[in-house]
C-alpha cells in the first residue's frame, strides 16, 4: 500500500482531484470546471447527478495523464462535496430527476403549521415561524407537494456526497459529517433522529430512504470494478469517510481548537469554530457535524457572501478582468489596487450584506443595504465597502459564537476564493482587531478530506497529530492600530445599529411586495 492520499473535492464551480502526502504537501492536482446548475424556472437550480459523476471521472483520469504518480501509489481516497444538494434515486440506483442544488430558491407553499404537542411547544417558545420557514425550505417537502410521482418512486434520498459515494463503492452510505440540510438528522447525537423526533413530522422522508451513516475517518467502502474502470482508480482501494466541504475546510485550515476561528470567503461566507460541546449559536439552528468524530462546527453564515464580490466584478470591473487576462495576471491583484485607492471606512459608505434572507439572524424579511452615499463615491468605494461589510457581518458572527460558547476567538484562518486577496485579509484583520492568517495551501477543503483519510488509514495516530503535520500558516496579517480604531467606531456606532433600524422598512417591503425578491 502506498502512502499518498487522493482527495476529491466537488465544489460549486469545479471538481478537483488532489493528491497529498502525509505532510500535507499537494503533489498533483487536476481540475474540471462545471456548470453549477441550470434553471428551468426562475429561482431554480438543478443539475444532472450523472454530470457530477462524469466530471469526477474526468478529474481522476486527468491525474494519471498529467502526473508521474500512479494510482497504485495511493493508500486511499476521501470525498468532500458541496452541502445540501439532494438526489432522488429509484430502486435500481438511477436518478429520478435532476439534483436540486444548494443554491435553489424554491419554497413549498400553503403548508399547515406543525400540530400536536410539538406544534404547541414551538408556539409557546416563539419558534413557530422558524419551524415554518425550515419546513417551507425543505426540498423533500416541495418534491412531495409538487412532484408526487417522483417522490413516491424515490427509493433513496441522498445528498450529493451520498450519491457519489454510491457511484464509487456501490454502497448506500454517507459520512455523518456530510449531513447538512433539511433532513431528519439529530445534530446533537450525530445520527438519524429518533422515531419520536419532530423532524419526522415536519418532513415526508422515511428512514429507509436514507443511507447508512459512517463517522469521519472510518472506511465507508471500496472502489468497485465498474468505478475503477471509469476513474482509473484501483479496484478495492479504501474510501474513507470525510465531511462536507465547509467542515473539511475548517480542519484543512488547522482550526481544531475552539479559540481559532475559520473564515470562509466563498460563495457563502462563514465563520466556524470547532467545539466538543453541542452549542446552538442561533436557537433551534444546530451546529453542523465537524470533520472530526464527535465534534461540532459552530457556524454563522452570510448567504451569498462573496457572491457579491463576483457580482461586482461582473457588473463593474470588466476592464480589470480584461487587463488581467492580457497580462497573464491574477485578477485579484488588480482588484486589490482598486481597494487601496480608498481609505478605511470607504468615505462613510457602509454596507450590510443580507442579499438573501436568513432564518433568525437576520430574519426572513432582511434585505441588503448600503448607506452613506455622497458625491465623492465611485466604484472603488463600493468595492471596498463590500469587503468591509462582509468583514463586519462575520465579526458580528464571531461575537455571537463567543457569547454562546464562552470561548474567545483569538486567531483567524481565512480560506475560500476570496482569501487570495491581500486587501481582503488586511481589512479582515483591521476590523476584527486580531491576526488573520492564510493557510499554507489554497485547497483547504481537499486537505481537510485528506486529513480524515490520513487518520482513517493510520498514517497519523490521531487528528491532533495529523493537523500538526499536514497544516501550517502562510502569510499572517496583523491589524493596523489606526485603521482598527476607525473600524471599531464604524462597527459599533453604525453597522450594529443598521439592521434594527431598517427592519421595520424591510417588513414593510415584504408586506407590500408579497415577499417577492
Amino acid at each position: 500500500m502506498g502512502e499518498t492520499i487522493l482527495a476529491i473535492d466537488n465544489g460549486t464551480q469545479s471538481i478537483r482531484a488532489l493528491i497529498f502526502d502525509p505532510q500535507g504537501n499537494l503533489l498533483a492536482k487536476s481540475r474540471v470546471m462545471i456548470e453549477p446548475y441550470f434553471s428551468p424556472r426562475p429561482g431554480w437550480a438543478e443539475q444532472d447527478p450523472d454530470y457530477f459523476w462524469q466530471a469526477l471521472c474526468r478529474a481522476c483520469r486527468r491525474l494519471w495523464e498529467e502526473t508521474d504518480i500512479r494510482p497504485e501509489a495511493l493508500a486511499g481516497i476521501a470525498l468532500t462535496t458541496q452541502r445540501a444538494t439532494v438526489v432522488n434515486l429509484d430502486r435500481e440506483g438511477r436518478p429520478l430527476r435532476p439534483a436540486i442544488v444548494w443554491l435553489d430558491q424554491r419554497r413549498a407553499e400553503g403548508l399547515k403549521p406543525l400540530g400536536g404537542l410539538w406544534g404547541m411547544a414551538f408556539r409557546f417558545a416563539g419558534m413557530r415561524e422558524t419551524v415554518a420557514y425550515l419546513q417551507a425550505e425543505a426540498e423533500a417537502v416541495w418534491l412531495a407537494q409538487n412532484q408526487r410521482e417522483v417522490w413516491e418512486k424515490t427509493h433513496k434520498y441522498l445528498f450529493l456526497s451520498g450519491y457519489l459515494t454510491y457511484r464509487l463503492t456501490g454502497e448506500y452510505r454517507d459520512s455523518t459529517s456530510s449531513q447538512v440540510g433539511y433532513i431528519p438528522f439529530d445534530y446533537k447525537r450525530l445520527r438519524w433522529a429518533a422515531p419520536w423526533d419532530w423532524k419526522w413530522e415536519l418532513l415526508p422522508v422515511r428512514r429507509e430512504m436514507l443511507p447508512e451513516l459512517v463517522p469521519p475517518a472510518t472506511e465507508i467502502g471500496r472502489i468497485t470494478p465498474r468505478a475503477a474502470e471509469e476513474t482509473g482508480l484501483p479496484a478495492g482501494l479504501p474510501v474513507i469517510a470525510a465531511a462536507a466541504d465547509k467542515a473539511c475546510e475548517v480542519i484543512g485550515a488547522g482550526c481544531l481548537d475552539p479559540h481559532i476561528g475559520c473564515l470562509s470567503f466563498g460563495t457563502t461566507a462563514t465563520i466556524n469554530a470547532t467545539h466538543r460541546r453541542y452549542i446552538e449559536a442561533i436557537p433551534l439552528i444546530p451546529p453542523y457535524p465537524a470533520a472530526v468524530p464527535g465534534a461540532y462546527s459552530l457556524e454563522i453564515m452570510i448567504y451569498r457572501g462573496y457572491w457579491m464580490v463576483s457580482w461586482f466584478k461582473r457588473e463593474f470591473a470588466q476592464n480589470e478582468e480584461k487587463i488581467a487576462r492580457e497580462r497573464g495576471l491574477d485578477p485579484e491583484a488588480l482588484f486589490d489596487d482598486l481597494v487601496r485607492q480608498v481609505p478605511p471606512g470607504s468615505g462613510g459608505l457602509i454596507l450590510q450584506p443580507y442579499w438573501s434572507p436568513g432564518v433568525k439572524i437576520p430574519g426572513p424579511e432582511a434585505k441588503g443595504a448600503v448607506i452613506g452615499f455622497a458625491d465623492i463615491h465611485n466604484r472603488a468605494h463600493l468595492y471596498r465597502a463590500i469587503l468591509e461589510g462582509l468583514a463586519y457581518a462575520l465579526r458580528e458572527g464571531k461575537e455571537r459564537l463567543e457569547k454562546r460558547s464562552g470561548v474567545p476567538i483569538t486567531e483567524l484562518r481565512v480560506a475560500g476564493g476570496g482569501s487570495q486577496s491581500d486587501a481582503a485579509l488586511q481589512i479582515t484583520a483591521d476590523i476584527f482587531g486580531i491576526p488573520a492568517a492564510r493557510p499554507h495551501l489554497y485547497e483547504t477543503s481537499g486537505l481537510g478530506a485528506a486529513i480524515d483519510a490520513a487518520v482513517g488509514l493510520k498514517l497519523h495516530p490521531d487528528f491532533a497529530a495529523a493537523i500538526a503535520a499536514m497544516t501550517r500558516l502562510g502569510r499572517v496579517f496583523e491589524p493596523h492600530p489606526e485603521r482598527r480604531d476607525i473600524y471599531e467606531q464604524l462597527y459599533k456606532r453604525v453597522y450594529l445599529q443598521m439592521y434594527r433600524r431598517l427592519k421595520p422598512l424591510y417588513e414593510a417591503i415584504r408586506e407590500i411586495t408579497g415577499g417577492r425578491r
